[in-house]
């Protein structure tokens, strides 16, 4: 459960520790504090989302390896509720794929354990000079409309559910409206190293998204053109 640190009235910024190792947690807290910040410390994400939506934070320290939701999770929880102090996340997983998913996750520094708390108020010091990030816009191409934050698609007052490399390439398609996109601009983007070039998932996928957002409203705005590639029409497809 959540605990407050005292002394605020001599802090420069508040902060949220969010770390389930009681050791850790308890040593963040003093660190923190005894830099002149105030500090509030939870060990989960479930009491993360509450105490941000409560309290104003100006940055969020957020372990990855959480029990229940886990630090990827919150923040994209966390981002998708509104709230937008910047997140450190912290993890003791180094590989290039894990910080990648923290950060598109909403995060906006990662830092490896073994750490010094020296450099994390360092890092804590930039990212909250930075100030908050910008809640990103909502993509709309006719009456499509696609909320990047939320991860939410509507067509007109309808919302339409997209699993995630459906709303991948949505994305793609809503941010470069009009222009013919190509099977491996499509793969390059939408998915990871591991993929297949030789295989048809990217008009698999096409198709499976013409059947939720097109077919349903009677439209055809996901254009193939043949040897090319494929084009959202800027019209709606009606």
């Amino acid at each position: 459960m959540a605990a407050s640190h005292s002394g605020r009235q001599c802090s420069r910024v508040r902060l949220l520790i969010v770390e389930d190792d009681p050791k850790l947690g308890a040593l963040l807290l003093r660190g923190l504090s005894e830099s002149g910040n105030a500090a509030d410390l939870t060990s989960s994400g479930e009491d993360a989302l509450w105490m941000a939506a409560a309290h104003t934070y100006d940055a969020i320290v957020l372990d990855v390896m959480l029990p229940g939701m886990d630090g990827f999770q919150t923040c994209a929880r966390l981002r998708t509720e509104g709230v937008w102090a910047p997140v450190l996340m912290l993890t003791a997983r180094d590989a290039v794929e894990d910080r990648i998913v923290g950060l598109d996750a909403g995060a906006d520094d990662y830092l490896t354990k073994p750490f010094s708390i020296a450099e994390l108020r360092a890092r804590l010091r930039a990212i909250v000079r930075r100030g908050s990030p910008e809640r990103p816009p909502i993509l709309e191409v006719g009456d499509l409309r696609l909320d990047l934050a939320a991860r939410r698609v509507w067509r007109g007052e309808t919302e339409v559910l997209l699993a995630n490399k459906e709303f991948a390439l949505l994305e793609l398609f809503m941010r470069r409206p009009g222009e013919v996109l190509s099977s491996y601009h499509l793969l390059e983007h939408a998915w990871d190293m591991a993929y297949d070039n030789r295989s048809n998932v990217v008009a698999v996928h096409i198709g499976r998204l013409r059947e939720k957002i097109d077919r349903p409203f009677g439209r055809s705005s996901i254009e193939t053109v043949r040897g090319v590639g494929y084009r959202l029409r800027t019209d709606g497809g009606t």
